[in-house]
């Protein structure tokens, strides 16, 4: 069976609302436009604002070149990912240390071998850690690649298949999430209890709730842009997500791994905190999706972000700006899923005058290139920031509105105008 009464009422729910956006007649029903492109419908997304895909969508077959600009980025990314997968949990060389393998591995990114590998000791142990040093090791012999190439590709070509109604981009999509999620022979088990293991030392860690809390939102807007009818998206695979979906919000909210991550208070907490409340909004349960995001301002932004803007936590890693933006990845999402619930994240003044945009706002002369970054920064790349200024810009911040002109994209385009949601931008995983 899958999940507490209280997921399986949820789910209920969304099921309920899933038909009835399958059951209203929408332009899909229709013959065609002339561009090749599907229907209107508007996508309930649980971070992406739905309405305004629909608006892009239409704005796009009158021709607007903003974002035909971005079209020919997006459709370039999604180009690269037909040739590729699917993927599964259970190819990896070994399995996780349960010994089954549809449990999720991965490895400490940030832990390196302390002593020569040999035949007595193979792993080089002990590990010792290196932050912000990335151990080429943890990329071989883990689920980690795979899940990473899961969680773009599926973003992409759903993303690529609603703009252009080309339905190749659905078709592998949709195959890639069921070879992943709910195929049995190659699923995943909806746990993380051997994510980021450390060898001879841990099988497991709850920091390892990252490799997903980091992503997965961005699945679901995936799954909920499938939802509108694309070819290829069977009742059966989103019977299957859902029900995958209901299984792991349990395991997040009840595990003691979840438990631990839930108290974490860097970036690790508001990631798991924007995991959560976005699984409880795709799955039916907004009161606790309304209570997360509610309870995230005192529970995050007062302790974890300054007075000036600034947030310590961040500040103290060799990779401060990579960290200081990720972590307003996590908090611009969980404002968009606030957007849904009720709850006005970007409005809220803590004790001393800390807020998300004064956040955004410390950012702002290293992202718009006006300032160097003065904190320790292995890797500075400037269009690190671009996804939250524009977040921050869309949600009223003058300052934020006026940086937009001079930010610098990411290397493959600026797809902003099609999908107004915050993406870490900057290649780096922990």
């Amino acid at each position: 069976m899958s999940g507490t009464p209280r997921r399986r009422l949820g789910a209920l729910i969304a099921a309920a609302v899933t038909l009835a956006a399958v059951l209203v007649p929408t332009a899909s029903s229709a013959a065609p436009s002339s561009a090749g492109r599907q229907g209107r419908a508007t996508p309930a997304t649980v971070v992406i604002d739905g309405e305004r895909m629909r608006q892009a969508r239409l704005r796009l077959d009158r021709g607007d070149p903003a974002l035909r600009a971005a079209v020919t980025s997006l459709t370039r990314r999604a180009d690269s990912w037909l040739a590729q997968g699917p993927w599964t949990v259970t190819d990896k060389p070994r399995p996780a240390p349960s010994g089954d393998p549809h449990d999720y591995l991965s490895q400490a990114p940030y832990w390196w071998p302390s002593q020569p590998k040999t035949a007595e000791n193979p792993w080089g142990c002990p590990y010792v850690q290196r932050d912000g040093e990335r151990n080429p090791e943890v990329d071989t012999g883990t689920d980690r690649p795979d899940i990473g190439k899961v969680f773009n590709s599926t973003t992409t070509l759903s993303l690529a298949w609603y703009y252009t109604g080309r339905r190749a981009y659905a078709e592998h999509a949709a195959e890639i999430l069921r070879t992943w999620f709910v195929t049995p022979a190659t699923r995943m088990n909806p746990n993380l209890n051997h994510g980021q293991f450390i060898p001879c030392l841990y099988d497991g860690r709850a920091i390892g709730i990252i490799d997903f809390s980091q992503q997965y939102t961005s699945v679901l807007d995936a799954l909920a842009i499938l939802d509108t009818g694309a070819p290829g998206w069977t009742r059966s695979d989103r019977d299957g997500m859902r029900a995958w979906n209901e299984d792991f919000l349990d395991w997040l909210v009840d595990s003691p791994f979840g438990k631990q991550e839930s108290a974490a208070r860097n970036n690790h907490g508001t990631f798991m905190d924007m995991l959560v409340a976005g699984l409880a909004l795709a799955t039916g349960d907004r009161d606790l999706a309304r209570t997360l995001v509610r309870d995230s301002r005192t529970k995050r932004i007062d302790p974890q972000i300054a007075a000036d803007g600034s947030q310590p936590q961040e500040l103290a890693r060799t990779r401060s700006w990579h960290y200081s933006t990720f972590d307003l990845v996590a908090y611009t999402r969980l404002a968009a899923i606030g957007r849904q619930v009720g709850v006005d994240l970007w409005s809220y003044r803590g004790p001393q005058g800390q807020s998300l945009f004064k956040a955004v706002d410390y950012l702002l002369p290293a992202a718009t290139g006006a300032a160097p970054w003065p904190h320790p920064e292995l890797e500075f790349h400037r269009y690190a920031a671009s996804d939250v200024v524009h977040a921050a810009a869309d949600a009223g911040d003058a300052k934020a509105r006026a940086a937009v002109p001079h930010l610098q994209a990411p290397p493959d385009g600026d797809i902003w105008p099609l999908r107004p949601a915050a993406e870490q931008l900057d290649s780096i995983a922990g």
